[in-house]
């Protein structure tokens, strides 16, 4: 069984995409929305998805939307966790079944693709493939596939807003291997900040988590 999860917050360009290449594909999709004002839910209705309603924050929502998706799940059960402004390559579903047969013990992550042309998002791609593969260090906006119980074991994702991802990826080291697709995410922050300037504030941002920064403060840098 694998079901999906989602968060959402005003997610209404983007989410009708990614529903259309689940639909029908997944057992389960678990939409976790943080109070959205627009036609966000009406579109994950309409899709049959179901709804798990609550506080905004990234680290909440997706740690809310794994509980709904665990109820009454089997001892097979596997998470996707996905960003609703991901697309995924044709590949995708392949490239899950594969890992799940074959690494039942590990989780997942696809291969980060960003929606730019140019040579900044393909140096930026390289970027972040040298750090999966030497920090063994992906973000959330490459997707994560997990066991239910392997999920369960490592506490799932912290009820956080920032770093939730990077916290629970921790948890996993040793026991991560890119998936065999790609996930393809928008690339409009970078677009809009810079290439090298958003860099630099995210490397800043993760070197203050590090050294211990409390979620308040590390919220008022990030959302100045």
């Amino acid at each position: 069984m694998l079901s999906v999860v989602i968060p959402t917050l005003n997610s209404q360009n983007t989410l009708p995409h990614l529903l259309e290449q689940l639909s029908g594909k997944v057992d389960d999709i678990v939409i976790s929305d943080g109070g959205s004002t627009d036609d966000t839910l009406s579109i994950a209705i309409k899709s049959g998805a179901r709804l798990a309603m609550g506080c905004k924050g990234r680290g909440w929502q997706l740690a809310r939307g794994a509980k709904w998706a665990s109820l009454n799940a089997d001892d097979e059960h596997w998470l996707l966790f996905l960003h609703a402004d991901c697309v995924l390559s044709e590949n995708w579903l392949t490239s899950i079944d594969a890992h799940i047969k074959k690494y039942p013990e590990r989780a997942g992550y696809f291969k980060l693709k960003l929606s730019d042309t140019g040579w900044r998002p393909r140096l930026m791609e390289r970027i972040v493939g040298l750090r999966c593969r030497f920090w063994q260090l992906p973000y959330g906006d490459q997707g994560l596939l997990i066991s239910r119980s392997h999920y369960q074991d490592i506490g799932g994702f912290p009820n956080w807003d920032l770093f939730e991802d990077v916290k629970i990826i921790e948890a996993l080291r040793g026991h991560l291997r890119p998936l065999k697709a790609d996930i393809y995410t928008d690339a409009g922050k970078y677009k809009q900040d810079g290439y090298w300037r958003r860099s630099v504030k995210n490397f800043k941002l993760y070197r203050a988590y590090k050294a211990g920064a409390s979620q308040e403060n590390l919220v008022k840098s990030y959302y100045p």
